[in-house]
């Protein structure tokens, strides 16, 4: 199971406080992803309605978002990852999503028309997601430290961003 490292240097500037703050503010949080992961999409959707068009399930789905089979596991899988990815980052020095898992986003992101605009407003529907799961614990050095840290994978990701390679035979 091959890490990707990317050409890009991305755990540097991601300092030792800012991991422990998004280390201890993903320790409240984990038990909870499947629940957050909706928060973060449903506020993906409240600010960019047009995003669900995105998302091949909802797409022409006649079935009200919070009925919607497939949104929960997708979204609660893209939070894990998101936050396990922030979690790493200074440990490794990298983002750690697998490399293959790494190229599948990027290309998918590509393939569905994922511009820098559809990134921002995942960024903000992040960190308000956080901010309402921590509660008391939220700061301004949190904030930075999620933020830093959701640029990071966004940066892995964007260097994928291209057509899926397909093999001839």
């Amino acid at each position: 199971m091959a890490m990707n490292a990317c050409d890009i240097d991305e755990g540097r500037g991601f300092t030792e406080e800012q991991e422990a703050l998004v280390v201890k503010s993903w320790s409240v949080m984990k038990s909870n992803a499947g629940e957050l992961g909706l928060k973060f999409f449903f506020k993906i959707f409240e600010i960019a309605p047009s995003a669900q068009k995105l998302f091949s399930f909802l797409r022409d789905s006649n079935v009200p978002l919070e009925q919607n089979p497939k949104l929960k596991p997708h979204a609660m899988s893209v939070f894990l990852m998101t936050c396990e990815s922030a979690v790493q980052l200074r440990k490794s020095g990298k983002v750690t999503v697998r490399e293959s898992s790494l190229k599948k986003l990027g290309a998918a992101h590509f393939k569905y028309g994922v511009v820098n605009e559809h990134f921002e407003v995942a960024k903000f529907a992040l960190l308000e997601t956080i901010k309402e799961a921590v509660g008391e614990m939220w700061s301004a050095e949190m904030k930075n430290a999620w933020g830093e840290a959701y640029d990071h994978l966004v940066a892995a990701i964007k260097s994928q961003m291209k057509p899926a390679e397909i093999c001839i035979n």
